[in-house]
């Protein structure tokens, strides 16, 4: 268990929010990281000039927008002190996730191919988190710069804002681990490096070779270049754009649908066991207690749902197995493709895939999700307590992978579970104020807190989401950025103690 501390600023104003936070500071690395985003826009728009598409100059408008505002924030903070303190980490994560958002719905907009503010922002936040929620009924209507668009936005929003640009352009010197800790939030940070630079670089190499070698399968599956680079993006990064309104199903291949659900799978393990494999130390890969939970409740759950469908809907066996896998991989790794509408599933099956979809994936995954490490602590610590009935005295530890789990690590689990639901209880009840059904609102708020995409209904993997109303859309996305942050990393900001000296 590694604990990252935060250096402390002292170069501080002694008026105002300068008293907590380093406002140069914050603008010069929220000005690099909008170049990013500059850059990103730049790619997309190649994207268009080389399908002859107009779109994109759109593209070209929001990136000098952003170079424009990129380049005043980094003048801005020419001068200012190296080193970040706890309250500037956590408070530019939130900052620059908002401000993607913001700046990467404009080609959306100005283009007019989502004409709604509220929707393309939604649209624009359920991509960066890859939730994989869409508000179109149209997608193949859609320019192909627009879709290389969404699709980039969940790749780049896979691993995170932060440590992409960590990886690709490491020029936060020191502070390089502050900002990763905030934005990578969780039970544990795996350090695979002391140096989180090379640690970022091998990770995105892993994250880069899953990619390449599903577009490669893809396009020998019989998909075009474009949607499977599109669709790599997407499962590698468990978000689920498609660029077809029919999703996975739209090709009807069953090759495409395993190598879809594999890769899925992939993505949602730890991907420091994928760098201790490579290092040789291939039994702490297998040997994984977070890694087996999430295996045996992923080929437990395909298991009973594959019965049911072969008993309750007549599928033929290797049809239900594959219809299963693909929406119990999709859902229990937060990526949100469909190759089948499991509305017309048996009702018990919405459960147990409920289940998947609050359960999640591995930590150090780009899964949502409560995380499986979380699951399995809790899961031993109530186990102790039944053991505590019998032996009152005795000192029971949670034990993962021969290390003792810290009891403030047990009580910080408890703690986002609990929390967890209850953002689940309140968001639902919120939608259900403004007149959404209470099936339609609980399964929106589970997928959008997690990450996930579909939900049960009219707004279930056969149907888009553009009929809600749009506070609820303005609700769901702000559940989608804070399931992507893990709750606490932008719950932080609305708390009082956090703008206290």
């Amino acid at each position: 268990m590694i604990d990252y501390s935060f250096p402390t600023n002292k170069a501080r104003s002694k008026n105002g929010i300068l008293n907590v936070l380093n406002l140069p500071l914050l603008g010069r690395v929220c000005g690099i990281l909008i170049w990013t985003e500059a850059f990103m826009f730049l790619i997309s728009a190649l994207v268009s000039v080389g399908y002859g598409e107009s779109c994109y100059r759109y593209f070209v408008i929001a990136m000098f927008i952003n170079l424009l505002l990129g380049s005043g924030l980094v003048y801005y903070g020419r001068n200012a002190s190296s080193q970040l303190s706890r309250h500037d980490a956590y408070f530019i994560v939130p900052v620059i996730w908002i401000l993607f958002t913001l700046f990467g719905m404009l080609p959306f907009y100005l283009s007019g191919q989502i004409p709604s503010i509220t929707d393309a922002f939604f649209e624009t936040m359920s991509g960066f988190t890859t939730t994989g929620a869409t508000v179109l009924d149209h997608i193949e209507e859609m320019s192909h710069g627009m879709l290389f668009w969404r699709s980039l936005t969940q790749w780049i929003g896979g691993v995170g804002i932060v440590f992409f640009t960590i990886a690709i352009l490491p020029v936060f010197g020191s502070n390089n681990m502050q900002l990763f800790s905030a934005e990578a939030t969780g039970v544990t940070h795996n350090k695979l490096h002391p140096k989180i630079t090379v640690m970022a670089k091998w990770i995105m190499a892993i994250y880069v070779s899953l990619t390449l070698v599903e577009t490669l399968l893809l396009v020998i599956g019989g998909m075009s270049f474009f949607d499977a680079v599109c669709h790599a993006f997407a499962t590698t990064a468990t978000g689920g754009f498609s660029t077809k309104q029919d999703s996975i199903s739209h090709w009807d291949s069953p090759f495409i649908e395993y190598v879809i659900a594999i890769f899925m799978i992939l993505s949602g393990i730890n991907f420091s066991l994928y760098y201790l494999f490579i290092v040789g130390k291939c039994k702490k890969f297998f040997q994984d207690r977070e890694l087996h939970w999430f295996l045996i409740s992923l080929i437990g759950l395909t298991l009973i749902i594959t019965i049911a469908l072969i008993f309750k809907n007549d599928y033929g066996i290797e049809y239900a197995f594959r219809k299963s896998l693909f929406q119990v991989a999709t859902v229990h790794t937060s990526c949100g493709f469909a190759s089948d509408d499991f509305n017309f599933w048996p009702q018990f099956t919405w459960i147990l895939l409920l289940f998947a979809m609050i359960s999640g994936g591995c930590t150090g995954s780009t899964s949502g999700g409560i995380k499986n490490m979380r699951m399995l602590i809790s899961f031993h610590n109530i186990k102790n307590e039944f053991k505590r009935l019998l032996h009152p005295r005795a000192m029971l530890q949670v034990k993962i992978d021969k290390h003792l789990v810290a009891p403030s690590v047990v009580e910080a689990v408890h703690t986002f579970i609990i929390f967890y639901f209850l953002c689940i209880f309140v968001g639902t009840l919120l939608l259900m104020i403004f007149g959404v059904d209470m099936i339609e609102s609980l399964s929106t708020v589970i997928s959008s807190l997690g990450n996930v995409g579909p939900g049960l209904g009219i707004y279930g993997p056969a149907f888009s989401w553009a009929t809600l109303p749009d506070v609820a859309k303005w609700i769901l996305s702000f559940l989608m950025l804070i399931g992507r942050l893990e709750l606490f990393g932008i719950l932080l900001l609305f708390t009082p103690f956090f703008w206290e000296d």
